[in-house]
């Protein structure tokens, strides 16, 4: 019998993956299983089996005590060829966007990186992704034995949990030692942020004028309890924010209960990340501005004059 195959640098993002495959699995006739690699891989079994993982791969060979993306890659390998994997899921996170390249070659697969949307569809699995810049989808099927595919974070929900037992297989790598050794840890400058994770979430783009104003939409998201995420032109070119806050084809895909976006026009670089969202409210003073077409409430109107309007009603509920 056939296995999925699932690995994620990031648990939340591999579980995701575990609840989808458990679906995809019933479908295909296959059983789910997942990689556990690096330091305290084993204490993690029981979440993985919870949430459908039939077999976990555990390794916490010293080779894999840091991330380096060559010898993570030499291990799903290893596990794939000695199994009967049929199907490699990755997160398709920092690390996972080049871990999959990296595993696909050596494996001789072909790869399909960033879905968004998966499907069983002939006894195989068909994956979205964006493509021309994020203008157009396409909808790909992989067609060697060994097939990879890349997850886009917060594609598929956390289905429900419960207790049960799996197989817990204790491989054996044959790994060398990394290339590269991690002498010194800091902490990195700049925002600890997990869009992914917000259930408010303001974005910011680049119809806001002035740095100044950015007091304003910060006091909002004080009240709503958001967090505040941007466009890639006040990130990348006015540096207003730092990296970790920008959404979109270039930043992080959101699915927060309410997004909220102020001065942005609603090109598809920037929706990918956010078309998702429960609810979606717009501020823009060009009525005509791509983003109320993905909008569920719109205010017309100068951000200027309408967001502190909207904080001084909500300091008098």
């Amino acid at each position: 019998m056939s296995e999925i195959l699932i690995y994620s640098d990031n648990d939340g993002t591999a579980l995701e993956l575990v609840s989808a495959g458990k679906e995809f699995a019933e479908e295909l006739g296959a059983t789910v299983s997942a990689a556990l690699l690096g330091d305290g891989a084993a204490g993690k079994a029981d979440d993985y089996f919870s949430y459908g993982a039939d077999k976990l791969y555990v390794s916490e060979h010293p080779a894999l005590g840091d991330f380096y993306v060559g010898t993570f890659a030499a291990a799903l390998q290893q596990i794939v060829e000695s199994g009967d994997v049929e199907f490699l899921l990755i997160g398709s996170t920092k690390r996972g966007k080049e871990l999959a390249g990296r595993v696909a070659q050596k494996l001789n697969a072909g790869a399909i990186t960033d879905a968004n949307a998966m499907r069983v569809r002939d006894g195989n699995l068909e994956a979205d992704r964006y493509s021309y810049g994020g203008n157009t989808m396409a909808s790909q099927v992989v067609t060697t034995p060994k097939k990879v595919i890349s997850v886009m974070p917060k594609t598929f929900e956390l289905g429900p949990s419960e207790a049960k037992q799996g197989e817990v297989v204790n491989v054996d790598l044959d790994l060398e030692d990394p290339p590269v050794k991690v002498v010194e840890r800091r902490d990195k400058a700049g925002d600890e942020v997990n869009l992914e994770e917000a259930e408010v979430l303001i974005c910011v783009g680049r119809g806001v004028q002035s740095q100044e104003d950015l007091a304003m939409i910060e006091e909002l998201a004080g009240l709503l309890g958001a967090e505040i995420g941007c466009t890639k032109t006040p990130a990348s070119d006015w540096e207003w924010f730092s990296e970790e806050r920008m959404v979109g084809l270039s930043g992080k895909k959101c699915k927060p209960s309410l997004y909220i976006s102020v001065g942005i026009s609603g090109q598809i670089q920037h929706t990918v990340g956010i078309v998702d969202s429960k609810i979606i409210v717009t501020i823009n003073k060009d009525e005509n501005a791509p983003m109320f077409n993905f909008t569920d409430y719109g205010i017309v109107g100068d951000y200027a004059d309408v967001v502190p309007e909207l904080n001084q009603k909500l300091k008098s509920l």
